[in-house]
Parts: structure tokens; C-alpha cells; sequence
């Protein structure tokens, strides 16, 4: 058998290279294709906070200008509606800060209590999940800035206007061109129905307007406005 070999050496040649192809071949088969990691942003979150902010605008806008409107059925003078509307937008805005203020950093502590519980969590893990907790101060900012640029559309349509009716026709129509952009947007950031949307939010801003206006008349009317 070994005469026969060495007689044959290209046959053994031949063999030695099927062997070290076959070989190469289940290697190749092991390696695992490297996979670059990509980062994907989560864009859930800001459609969370921009509904929040749409909100908070939507907030301010009826809040205030129900609040002039219904002052404004009993002092009709410029100077009494505008401040009765400043004064509620200050109030808003402060209250609107303090409570997602405390809401979120409610928040903030249960996830920072649960993540402690969790000993098995290691540390650069757990500082990457801090990061991504909501943050008290930046929600509060947030909120009140919302508040307040929804206020101002009422505040802003009245402040030049002395004739009574013509400054709550002004006030009524831009606060109602507001409510459905606000509406619109808050539609389409949650993925529903934009004209139904809008207009259910339009129809319920001038239900609390004509709500408060009627009720403040009509207490002015019993002889608080002296």
C-alpha cells in the first residue's frame, strides 16, 4: 500500500487539497457576519411630547379666553378684560408648571426606586437608563411655555380693539381659527380623525365661552357689577 502511494504522489497531492477545501468550507460556514449597530430613535416619545405641548397650548388659549369673555359680560372696558386675561394666564402657566412638575418627578422617583430594587442591573446600564427618565424641569418648562403661547392668542386679538362687540367678535374668531389648528394638529399627531377632531374641539371651546359668559352675566346681573 505504501509502494502504491509513493508510486502515486499527485493522487495523494489531490486528496490533501479536497481536505483542506473542505475545511476552509466549514470554517467559512462558522464565521458570523459582522453586524453594525444602528441606533434607532424612538420617535413615539416626541410625538408624546408635542401632543403634551399641543395640549397645553389648547389649555391656554380656552382657558383665558373663556375668562375674558366672561369678565368681559360684566366690565366691558379693554383695560378690565385684558388684565382679567393676563392675570389667568399668569395663574395658568404657574399651575400648569407646578403640577407635570410634580407629576413627573412623581414619576422620576418610582422609576429610580424600581432600578435600585433591581440589583442585578449594572451600572453603565443603569446610568444609560437614567437618561432616558423623564426630566421634572424640562416637562415643566415645557407645559408652562405651552399655556402661555395659547394665551396669548386672545390677549394679543383684544389688546387694541376698544369697541366692545368688535373686540369679542375678534376674540371669538381667532380663539375658534386656534382651537381648530390646535385641534387639527393634536389629531394628527395621535393619528385620528383630523375634521371630526377639530371640529369637536371647536364646539366644546365655545361651549365653555358661552358657558361663562352666560353664568357671569347672569351674577352680574343679580348686582355684583356696581
Amino acid at each position: 500500500m505504501e509502494k502504491i502511494e509513493q508510486n502515486n504522489p499527485q493522487k495523494s497531492q489531490i486528496e490533501i487539497n479536497q481536505v483542506v477545501s473542505r475545511n476552509d468550507d466549514i470554517e467559512g460556514q462558522n464565521i458570523v457576519p459582522e453586524v453594525e449597530e444602528v441606533e434607532v430613535y424612538d420617535y413615539s416619545k416626541r410625538a408624546q411630547w408635542l401632543r403634551a405641548a399641543v395640549l397645553g397650548a389648547n389649555d391656554g388659549l380656552l382657558s383665558t379666553a373663556a375668562l375674558m369673555v366672561g369678565v368681559g359680560a360684566v366690565r366691558q372696558d379693554v383695560k378690565t378684560m385684558v388684565l382679567a386675561g393676563l392675570a389667568g394666564l399668569v395663574a395658568g402657566a404657574c399651575s400648569m408648571a407646578i403640577g407635570e412638575f410634580v407629576s413627573v418627578y412623581s414619576q422620576y422617583d418610582i422609576e429610580m426606586a424600581q432600578m435600585n430594587r433591581e440589583s442585578r442591573v449594572e451600572k453603565s446600564e443603569l446610568e444609560a437608563k437614567k437618561k432616558k427618565l423623564p426630566k421634572p424641569l424640562q416637562a415643566a418648562a415645557a407645559s408652562a411655555a405651552a399655556f402661555t403661547v395659547g394665551g396669548l392668542v386672545p390677549l394679543v386679538a383684544a389688546f387694541f380693539i376698544k369697541n366692545y362687540q368688535v373686540r369679542v367678535g375678534v376674540v371669538v374668531s381667532a380663539v375658534s381659527l386656534a382651537l381648530v389648528g390646535f385641534g387639527g394638529l393634536s389629531a394628527f399627531l395621535g393619528r385620528a380623525p383630523l375634521a371630526k377632531s377639530s371640529l369637536r374641539v371647536l364646539i366644546g371651546g365655545w361651549l365653555a365661552m358661552g358657558i361663562t359668559f352666560g353664568l357671569t352675566k347672569l351674577i352680574g346681573l343679580t348686582g355684583f357689577n356696581s
